[in-house]
Formats: C-alpha cells, structure tokens, sequence
C-alpha cells in the first residue's frame, strides 16, 4: 500500500502502482474529467503515472498555473505533428517551453515563412479537435535509434545518444505520432485548447553550433484562456510600440553598426541622458557614504586565475593576446570586483575603517553570442553602476539592509514601484567551501527577513562566489526587468589576500557585499525609454525644451528666450526653420520633446510663450520667466528636490 497525502491534510491508503487517473475517478468523475496531471510531492507527473511510494498528491485542472507550462509542452508537440502532417520528411528535432511561449526547431531544405503560420495554426486545430490521449511508452535505447533512424529522424538519434545512461527512454503518442520526451503532458491534445498562436519563425543553429545545421524554428505562445492570449498579444503590440530601438532612432539617442556588434554609439542627445542617470547615482552614492574610485580596464590574467574567473567566468571573457615585447595575457575586465578590492588592499586596513564603501561607473566586456544581442537590452559593453562594501561579518545584515533601502528608493524616483526581491542561493558551478556558502546565504536570508519585504527563491541561481538578492522591476506594460543585485562574497576577497586588523590586533579576512542598482547604464536606460515610451520626465530628458518660432519676425526673441531657459539651467535648442508650425509641432512630437515654446509676433511683443506639452492638444500662454520658471521647478531630480527641501 501507499499513503497519499491531499492537500486538505486528508491521509489515504491506496494499492501500490495505482494511477493518478484511477485516484481521480475513484473520487468524482467529474474530478477525472476536469484533472489534466497531477503533482507528486510537488513534482509534475502524468496522471497515468503509476504511484509507487508515499507522497503527497495534488491534482491539477487547466486553470492552475502549474498547468501552462504543460499547455505549451503539449502544444509544441501539436506543432511538431501538425508540420509532418503537411511536409512530410521535414526532420523534428526539440520542442522546448520558454519563457511566454515555446518553440520547435524543424529541419527541411525549405525553410519556413510567415505566410506557413496560418496554415499550420489551422492543422493544429484539427489534431487538437481530434482530442487523441497522450500515452507514454518507455522503449529500449536500441530500440528508440532503430526506429528513428528507419524514419529517417537523424537528430532523434542524436538525442537518444545524449540521453544519460541512468535515465529512460520515454516516448510520447499522440494517435500515431509520437515524439522522444521526458514529459509529463496532459491527458490528451484536447486539453491544449484553442487559445494559442504562433509568433513568427527564425533560423537556429542545431545545439547552438555554428559549424551544424541550420534549423527553422518556429515560435508560439498558448495559454489557458483567449482572454490570457489576447493580453499578451495587446502587450506584444504595446511593446513594439515602445520598442527602444524604434525609439532610439526617433529620439536620435543612439545606434549601432556591424563594426562594433554589441557597443553603443551614443548621440549627444543619448549622451546627455547617460550622464543624468549617471549623475544621479553618483549624488546618492555621495549622500551614502560611497567613494568614487576607478580600477583599469586590462589587467593581468593572472589576476583572473586567482578570482576565480577564469574558471567559471572564461567563456565570456576577452582576453588580449601576448606581444613580443611581453609575454603576459591581458583581460579586457568582464567585472569590476577583482580591482576593488586591489584597492582595498593598498594601506593597512584597520575593523576602524569598516564598512569600506568604493563604487566605479565600470566599463566591462563581456561576449554574448551575437544572435542573443538585442540593443541596449543586452550588449557586449556596458557600464555597471558597480560597488563593493568591505564589511565585518556582524555588517553584513545591516548594511544588507541599507543597500536594500537604497535600491528601492532609487527605483521609485524613476516610477517603478512594483519591484520584487529574488533570492538566488549557491549555483552548481561555484567556488568556495560549503560551509562558507552556508553561512553567506544565513547571513543574507536573515536580512532580508529583516527587510520585512515579500521575496521567491530563485534556486541556484547565484553567483559563482557568493548568493545575492535581485530586484525586478515591472513596467509599464506588466514586463518584468531583472536589474540591481546585492551579493554576499565570503569567497573573493580571501582568495586575493584581503584583510583587516581587527581589535585584537588579528589578521582577518573582510566580508564582501558586491552592489549595482541599475547594474547596466545601457540596460536600464533601454528599460526605462520603453517604461515611458519615450515620454521621459522633464529632469531626465536630454533635450527638455524646443523653442519654435511661428514666423521669422520672432527670430531675435527666440534667440533670447533661448539664452534665458539656458541660464536658468534647462536643456533647450531653438528651431528657427522657415517652416509651418503644424509641420515642426509633428517633427518635435515625434523626436519626443516634452515640451514646446512657440513664439510669434505676438509673443515677441508680450515677452510670453505659448506652452504646448508633449502627448497634449492644449497650449497654455504665460510670460517668459514664469513659463521658465514653473519649468525650472519642474526639471530638478527627485533627489535634489529632497535635498533642497530637506535645508
């Protein structure tokens, strides 16, 4: 016998192997129908899975949450069908979940096209309306290869070969078609439901090798509800509207080009607003106890070696090759840490002089492959608002804490405020003793319940040196942005020989918190143009002001105008084109300049401005200096209004 155990607390003996299913209808029928899987202590599992063991048993309808992920699973498995069925010989190869959908890599001569989607979205509806149960059947390796080889699925026995000896070969029929997979899915391909869709088609390398075949992917989304589809695909079109490369453009902030894949080339205009969001941190890291400090951009990679970096980090690494005149490789610096704390070890420090707080604006390279780049989302170079705080163990929750708050705070003053913490314990590939990791994270955990803030685990998914908090931020449009982090690093600083004297005249080795709240200058502005779709607030935009003449009669005043808004300290240009209004009111709306100053004759007479705001149909009329004025207000950053309230 086996005791399950339900959610309600109830506890009941049933026959050893019995199924999930039998459990169901032995319940309520109507249980059997609605349920699509079960969970076993937790764990996803088929519903026809024999159980074999104690546990305790969930079972799942199609509108628990667990159950997308299976939704999406079968509907791939619906997409690799529903392509045999009308391209017979094009060759399955993997049919993953992702992230908002999933996706299935297909080999054929002809690669798929846009115009393929409809057509196989309407095949997929017909195998879905067929309803067939998915069975599992669990085949001998031998006998999985000589199947997939007579049908002439080459990439099937690949996978087969890469299968661990220890695991089974499971595979999946749908009717006749069936498919390698180590499940679970659901009870039949009815359960998918008519609420998905495929997104767009691409190419892929088999395994991400460029030197394999290339496969046409094709990408989909499902969920459990039209009304769920139809939101995603309104945020999809939302933003596609916001794009900020779009906006970029618009903007003239910034571009790209093939000599430099994954670097920025930044406008004046970018620039500007570069520099007012680096600014900005440098005020708040002054105002809390940070020194500014800036550590070089190659050094010995021997340095590397004992960071711990070449081994865990060395993928992504660029390292500069030896010259003849000397023989040593450089690294191009993917982190900013191992500097620090060469900082921190020029000069004895003394328990006296903790926290030690010393923060770079870092430029770091790091290679992404060049099919993941995607504008200032991700890039090979950027620039890390980057920190470490040298600390004793008995700091580490409070100063935890303090780079919490600070976090927060920051991220309000850019009108985020829905912001979730993660918290990403030690991952797989990792330095250090267990015991230290142990009490890094003990140590992390216990301020972060300090905090009283709500948080996930996000399991393994910490740095190689240490565990960290994460802050994800939620835009406008509902998408998530994993931004600032704070790391506990019981590891680093030991390996590279730092040390403090503490109060009985002992050597001691410092706690390490690494620290970056937007983490990238060139990510976080990406999130925030598309957060604002461009409208950024007035003390953020590069160009605040566009002062714009109706006729040439008001030339001159516009040019003083112009030279007043400058001294009173805003960002402002003149246009002084001999062009209609209406056509630079559209050209500056586009160019997403907040605000506009029209002059004429009138307004020359009157030294006034007519006042018309980004997005707004209403012009308001008022004399120069109180327009400039309630402007100048208005354009100071939320923290230098504080400061200025504060005195």
């Amino acid at each position: 016998m086996v005791a399950l155990t339900f959610p309600d607390g109830a506890r009941r003996d049933y026959p050893e192997n019995i199924t999930g299913l039998d459990i169901a209808k032995s319940i309520s029928p109507s249980l059997a129908k609605r349920t699509i899987a079960m969970a076993l202590d937790g764990k996803l599992a088929d519903l026809s899975d024999p159980i074999d063991h104690d546990a305790k048993i969930e079972f799942l309808s199609r509108d628990d949450p667990r159950a997308l992920e299976l939704i999406r699973h079968d509907a791939a498995h619906v997409l690799a069908e529903a392509v045999q069925t009308l391209w017979p010989g094009t060759q399955v190869t993997i049919g993953p979940v992702i992230e908002n959908g999933f996706y299935y890599d297909f080999f054929r001569n002809q690669p798929f096209t846009a115009e393929d989607l409809p057509v196989i979205e309407g095949k997929m509806r017909e195998i879905i309306a067929r309803d067939k149960p998915f069975t599992k059947e669990v085949w001998s390796r031998d006998e999985a290869k000589r199947v997939f080889a007579d049908m002439g699925e080459s990439f099937k026995v690949e996978l087969v070969d890469a299968i661990p000896e220890d695991q089974q070969i499971k595979i999946y029929k749908q009717g006749d078609w069936f498919d390698l997979c180590r499940g679970p899915h659901m009870t039949s391909t009815g359960k998918v439901g008519s609420a998905f869709k495929l997104m767009k088609v691409a190419g892929a390398y088999w395994r991400g090798d460029s030197k394999r075949e290339m496969l046409s992917r094709i990408y989909g989304t499902a969920f459990a509800r039209q009304e769920e589809l139809d939101a995603h695909l309104k945020q999809i079109e939302e933003a596609e509207k916001r794009d900020h490369r779009k906006l970029g453009r618009e903007m003239d902030l910034f571009h790209f080009q093939e000599e430099a894949p994954g670097s920025v080339f930044w406008h004046p205009k970018g620039w500007t607003l570069f520099q007012t969001l680096e600014n900005y941190i440098r005020r708040r890291q002054i105002q809390a106890g940070y020194a500014e400090v800036n550590a070089p951009q190659l050094i010995d990679s021997s340095l590397w070696v004992a960071s711990g970096h070449m081994a865990t980090f060395r993928d992504v690494m660029f390292l500069v090759e030896p010259k003849e005149d000397d023989e040593r490789t450089y690294v191009v610096k993917p982190m900013n840490c191992p500097g620090h704390i060469q900082i921190f070890k020029n000069g004895l420090k003394s328990y006296r002089d903790l926290p030690f707080k010393i923060a770079e604006f870092g430029k770091v390279h790091r290679f992404e492959p060049s099919g993941a780049l995607h504008g200032l989302l991700r890039v090979r170079a950027f620039t890390q608002d980057d920190a470490h705080i040298f600390i004793t163990e008995q700091q580490i929750a409070d100063e935890v804490l303090k780079v919490n708050d600070l976090i927060l705070s920051i991220y309000a003053d850019f009108g985020f405020d829905d912001v979730r913490i993660k918290f990403s314990d030690r991952p797989e590939k990792r330095i250090g003793d267990d015991a230290v990791w142990g009490q890094a994270e003990a140590a992390l955990m216990a301020a972060l319940k300090a905090s009283g803030r709500p948080w996930t685990l996000n399991k393994g998914e910490g740095a190689f040196y240490g565990p960290k908090l994460e802050y994800v931020l939620r835009d406008a449009i509902g998408r998530d942005w994993q931004c600032g982090t704070v790391q506990v690093d019981l590891n680093m600083p030991g390996r590279l020989g730092a040390f403090y004297i503490d109060e009985h005249s002992n050597k001691v080795t410092p706690v390490m918190l690494h620290r970056a709240m937007f983490g990238s200058l060139e990510r976080f502005t990406g999130i925030m143009i598309e957060h604002y779709a461009g409208h950024l607030p007035l003390w953020l935009s590069p160009l605040q002001a566009m002062v714009a003449t109706i006729t040439s009669d008001a030339d001159d005043y516009a040019r003083q105008a112009i030279a007043a808004a400058q001294r009173a300290g805003l960002r402002v240009e003149g246009d002084l084109r001999n062009e209609k209004i209406n056509y630079k009111v559209r050209e500056h709306s586009l160019a997403k300049v907040p605000v506009l100053l029209v002059v004429g004759k009138k307004e020359a007479a009157e030294r006034s401005v007519s006042i018309r705001r980004l997005g707004s149909e209403r012009q308001e009329s008022m004399s120069l200096d109180a327009a400039l004025g309630a402007l100048g207000r208005e354009a100071v950053p939320p923290d230098v209004r504080r400061m200025q309230q504060a005195a």
